[in-house]
């Protein structure tokens, strides 16, 4: 029997069972007991998801309705789905979770009490709400009492799309209303998709309101230096920013208001392919009870996990509440910062693995996003795939990339923020060819960034990109700071070089507004 309280909270009503904010163990012990998974030898809950190990991007869609439809930049990434498509898979998702088990979270998407977003995310599998339990902000009590969703997620991986008749590309949807304040789900038993599609929401909310939604991590140090790390997945975010000698804030979505920056979220989403306890010891304690692992073979035996083995996908994740890292920063709440590091992975080998940027290189390097998409990440993803993402973040962008652009550089300049692009990706010739950058270097680099010891010595100019690239880098053996100087074959560097500024200029094309002294800091042939 629904009681009065949960018809107040509820669109989907289900005549099944319907479990509201259940612990973690909870959560676990009942996903087990269904068959969703098993738990790992950290007490880790480890679920598969079936033929969809990443996300779905050519299968989201946006609602076009009259309050977005002159704001939203429609095309390959925000599709459109008429009102009528939308009702219609609302009345299916209604009829579909009639009788049906569901478990419902409730809490916030936004550390800041100013700017966060009341959420209610309804999942088909008890899993995947432990795992959205652990990557939103979890109200208190009191919060809870008085907690009013302001948008709702609807997780069914079983309700699938009919294309003949629904007009999608495959069985898989994700479906944004604004109007509505709704998303509905289906097809897919990727948890990620519901952790993104609010990312998505909160990217068209938040610049109405003065905040700069960000694709990035974030950490501080003692002297409450704060530090963003841009990327696309696996490119290094949360490596990067989990680190021993600082606190993290967040290792993935963030918000940067006239106050400073924010979490969007309550936990981490680490991919853990490769992970070892002496490169990220950090990450790898985290991997305990209450904790989500996704596509991580166990062991049949011991239920010990195989980080390296990457047969399910190369995108294993694990999912885990932030404080499970020590000394993190909770609520996720800093000043504005001081240093932006870009990080791209680029599988031509060519970036430098450290570079200095301008304020208008910045710009250029921001609104092009350059980097690689990695194994796993997205559907038909199997190897590294060099990609420009605007924003380094475009799959999640329902605005044009200028506005977020715009915002970027006037707080740049407001509060004078050092910014660096940082090469996670190849070094000594192409994927394939050379290897990917060692840690133990990109972290020496990031580290000097940030301390500013970076600034201390002297750089020279890259020819054809333009970037100011540093000539020592303590910890960082001066030739791989060099990219030309990593490759056996220096022609085949100038001529993969010239190749790739050319992309850059191509893309560039893309966005004719931009100033002209924007346009003119990208590479130059």
């Amino acid at each position: 029997m629904i009681n009065e309280r949960e018809v107040r909270y509820s669109h989907l009503l289900s005549t099944g069972t319907v479990h509201y904010n259940l612990p973690s163990d909870e959560l676990a012990r009942i996903a087990v007991s269904k068959g969703e998974g098993v738990l790992s030898s950290t007490q880790a809950f480890r679920a598969t998801t079936g033929a969809f190990t990443g996300r779905s991007p050519k299968d989201k869609y946006i609602v076009r309705e009259a309050p977005v439809f002159q704001h939203v930049a429609w095309g390959e990434v925000n599709q459109p789905i008429t009102e009528m498509q939308f009702e219609s898979f609302y009345q299916k998702a209604l009829k579909y979770v009639q009788g049906r088990e569901l478990f419902v979270f409730d809490g916030f998407a936004g550390a800041d009490p100013a700017y966060r977003l009341p959420i209610r995310v309804v999942t088909e599998y008890a899993w995947h709400n432990l795992f959205v339990r652990q990557l939103f902000v979890r109200p208190n009590a009191e919060e809870l009492e008085a907690h009013l969703p302001e948008f709702t997620v609807y997780d069914l991986p079983g309700l699938k799309a009919d294309p003949a008749v629904d007009g999608t590309r495959s069985e898989t949807f994700i479906i944004i209303s604004f109007e509505r304040r709704m998303v509905l789900i289906g097809g897919t038993q990727y948890a990620g998709e519901m952790k993104k599609s609010i990312f998505s929401v909160l990217n068209y909310l938040l610049p109405f309101r003065g905040v700069l939604p960000m694709h990035c991590s974030a950490n501080v140090g003692e002297q409450g230096t704060t530090a963003l790390f841009f990327g696309l997945s696996g490119t290094g975010k949360t490596t990067l920013s989990t680190d021993l000698s600082r606190r993290l804030i967040g290792d993935d979505e963030h918000g940067w208001s006239e106050k400073g920056i924010f979490n969007f979220e309550g936990g981490c989403y680490a991919k853990c392919i490769g992970l070892t306890e002496s490169k990220e010891p950090q990450i790898w304690n985290a991997i305990r009870s209450g904790a989500v692992l996704e596509n991580v073979v166990l062991d049949p035996q011991t239920q010990t996990a195989d980080y390296n083995d990457g047969s399910l996908t190369e995108n294993t994740r694990a999912a885990y509440p932030i404080d499970h890292i020590p000394g993190a920063v909770i609520p996720g709440i800093a000043g504005h910062p001081d240093v932006i590091l870009f990080l791209t992975a680029d599988a031509s080998g060519v970036l430098p693995p450290i570079a200095r940027l301008t304020k208008e290189q910045a710009m250029y390097h921001f609104l092009s996003g350059y980097t690689s998409k990695l194994a796993g990440t997205e559907r038909g993803v199997t190897k590294p795939e060099a990609t420009f993402s605007a924003c380094f973040g475009a799959p999640f962008l329902p605005l044009k990339p200028s506005v977020y652009a715009e915002m970027l550089g006037n707080r740049i300049d407001r509060h004078r923020v050092r910014v660096y692009l940082v090469n996670t990706g190849w070094s000594g010739g192409p994927y394939g060819t050379g290897k990917r950058m060692q840690l133990e270097y990109t972290r020496a680099m990031v580290s000097a960034a940030i301390d500013g010891s970076i600034e201390q010595g002297a750089f020279e100019t890259d020819p054809v990109f333009g970037l100011s690239i540093p000539e020592a880098v303590t910890g960082v053996p001066d030739w791989v700071l060099q990219p030309r100087s990593t490759w056996a074959d220096a022609d085949a560097y100038d001529a993969a070089a010239i190749e790739l500024a050319e992309r850059f200029i191509r893309n560039f094309e893309k966005f004719p507004e931009a100033a002209e002294a924007i346009r003119s800091a990208g590479p130059r042939l």
